[in-house]
């Protein structure tokens, strides 16, 4: 990679208080200073201070903005090299003026997406575990989420993985030994130190992987379709969910055309709402796209809430639909029981459990903690982990740990069928490198440069 200066906005494009050009690398001060006029010489200014003065334009002595700029010498900044920020006034032209500038002076190149992480996971300062985690902290959808993301950005998940793999590289080592000197090779001990150890940092893994699930829901969002027939309180409930009044909500059967997307928090679990086009057969051709399109967030859910109308008896389209989504993760919520009841309990409960059922009335704010209650209980048991767990939410993360428990189980069944413990090494080698791609001990350039790819400009 070439580590030369590199510049870029890192903060949103936009109108705002301030906005934040940060530029690292060995010519950082240098080639920042003589856009800089203040009191203090940017080149003789110490390490992590804040400076005020001006952004000039060095040709024409034209002052271009008023800036704080900070300097902040490596190896104890983000980077761990020569690090500039410089605030400017927010909005598109204060910024715009000032990158111009840099990237005027030859000396300065334009960062790619994640260059700065980049180079803080490629100088040692944080692993790759970690510098996922910066990404994570900034696409959080729930604060649970957020403490997640900042205890691996910590490096929780990293020391445990650190630990694992020091398990394997004695095991390997002592394997090493014995075939080196095979003389003072006892199979039986050997074999059985092989099974032993493979055993605990399998059990290590599950530990981890008990929480992946949760993590990831944590990290990712549960992606919840809210179906049922036109006009019964499916975009009222999406509204109620997201306190906002987002979807438009009248008498009119067939208002909503389109699948609406919201983010919520339930619980501390964060939901991807989609609030669907209702259900039904119609002549209306915008209407029949939107209904195609429901059926495809249907098929795409991880929880689907199906809406149903209390005050009207259950149409053959809604049972059809039961019928359809059975062994889904549903939650069937009967809604309007502020109004007289028109739907028969009995015949609804040979179609769906009676723990899968709120009852509720969205126009009174009634049922929405039983719904809320619901929703936690279905993935979570009713509680999240405590604060303190590391969780594995990265599904890059998931997939390494299952492989890596699959070579161990591979090397503990060699050892019982006999195979040579020079055969075994490789199933402990692969489990031992396996875990390294989590950290980025011994991940490629191509998996390397993927990762940083998806990272915001500026980051």
């Amino acid at each position: 990679m070439n580590m030369d200066t590199i510049a870029a906005i890192s903060t949103a494009v936009g109108e705002s208080g301030i906005a934040v050009i940060r530029v690292s690398g060995a010519d950082a001060v240098k080639a920042t200073a003589p856009l800089f006029r203040s009191r203090v010489d940017l080149n003789e200014a110490a390490t992590h201070t804040v400076n005020y003065g001006h952004i000039i334009d060095p040709d024409t002595g034209e002052v271009m903005e008023e800036s704080l700029v900070t300097v902040m010498k490596g190896p104890r900044s983000f980077t761990a090299e020569d690090v500039v920020e410089i605030s400017t006034h927010g909005g598109i032209v204060a910024v715009k003026r000032v990158m111009e500038l840099l990237l005027r002076r030859g000396t300065i190149r334009l960062a790619e997406p994640g260059e700065f992480t980049k180079r803080a996971f490629l100088n040692g300062r944080i692993d790759l575990t970690q510098a996922e985690a910066v990404m994570d902290l900034i696409r959080s959808k729930s604060d649970r989420a957020f403490s997640i993301a900042l205890k691996q950005a910590e490096g929780s998940l990293s020391k445990k993985i650190k630990v694992l793999r020091h398990q394997l590289i004695e095991l390997l080592a002592h394997i090493e030994v014995n075939i080196d000197y095979p003389e003072h090779d006892v199979t039986e001990m050997s074999n059985s130190f092989i099974r032993d150890q493979s055993t605990e940092v399998i059990g290590e893994i599950a530990q981890l992987l008990r929480t992946a699930s949760e993590g990831k829901i944590l990290r990712e969002g549960i992606v919840t379709a809210i179906v049922g027939r036109p006009n019964v309180g499916k975009s009222s409930l999406l509204n109620a969910l997201s306190q906002s009044n987002k979807a438009i909500v009248t008498d009119i059967p067939g208002t909503t055309r389109d699948v609406i997307e919201e983010f919520v928090t339930v619980k501390g679990i964060p939901l991807r709402l989609l609030d669907t086009a209702g259900i039904r057969e119609t002549s209306d051709l915008v209407e029949r796209i939107g209904v195609e399109r429901s059926r495809t967030a249907l098929g795409e859910a991880d929880l689907i809430m199906l809406v149903l109308n209390n005050a009207e008896p259950l149409h053959e389209d809604e049972k059809e639909l039961l019928k359809q989504l059975a062994g889904r993760q549903m939650i069937v919520i009967l809604n309007k029981t502020d109004l007289p009841a028109q739907l028969s309990d009995e015949e609804l409960g040979e179609l769906v459990p009676e723990q899968a059922i709120v009852r509720m009335s969205v126009a009174e704010e009634k049922g929405m903690d039983q719904l809320e209650e619901a929703i936690a209980s279905m993935f979570f048991s009713g509680k999240l982990e405590s604060a303190d767990m590391t969780y594995v939410s990265n599904v890059r993360h998931i997939a390494l740990l299952k492989q890596a428990v699959r070579s161990l189980e591979d090397a503990i069944e060699a050892t019982e069928s006999g195979i040579p413990i020079d055969i075994v090494q490789i199933d402990v080698r692969t489990a031992w490198e396996l875990l390294g791609e989590i950290t980025g001990d011994s991940a490629g350039d191509s998996l390397i440069d993927q990762i940083f790819s998806q990272f915001c400009l500026g980051k």
